[in-house]
């Protein structure tokens, strides 16, 4: 992926888009306390990070909070894996990191940008996704088991 990195402080946290700054097994640790990627393997984080636009906030040096953009940094982004350590909650970072990626100079041009969720829909309703059908489109989807799935 070739997007340009972005950083920003708030007093002593960083947020930053720097995939080398990111702890696979840290953030693997917080997704595999989510009902969506809890059974989720090192190696398909490390192929989905490859292949996203991601979003790292850091405390004291450790992260704390992830968030990716699946993206052709052209047309569509599909916004995932939004996670906040459960020690660090409430303080804002899912916000943070939904509004750097909305503000990210690579997804300015963008037509879509989509995402799923069960139960925050408060979260991304104020920076204006809504729920339902678009321009008469309709979402479908295509699920596979991981059994079903070839290397």
């Amino acid at each position: 992926m070739d997007d340009r990195p972005l950083e920003r402080h708030r007093d002593d946290v960083l947020i930053s888009t720097d995939r080398a700054r990111l702890d696979l097994d840290a953030i693997l640790a917080m997704l595999r306390d989510t009902h969506w990627a809890h059974s989720m393997e090192r190696e398909v984080l490390e192929r989905a990070i490859a292949n996203s636009l991601c979003v790292g906030v850091y405390e004291n040096g450790h992260i704390v909070a992830f968030a990716r953009a699946v993206t052709d940094l052209a047309t569509y982004a599909y916004l995932t894996d939004v996670v906040v350590a459960a020690d660090r909650r409430g303080r804002g970072f899912g916000r943070w990191m939904v509004e750097l990626i909305l503000e990210h100079p690579d997804l300015q041009r963008l037509r879509r940008i989509a995402l799923l969720t069960r139960d925050a829909q408060w979260l991304y309703e104020p920076f204006g996704f809504s729920v339902g059908v678009s321009g008469g489109s309709t979402y479908m989807e295509l699920r596979r088991s991981t059994r079903d799935r070839t290397p």
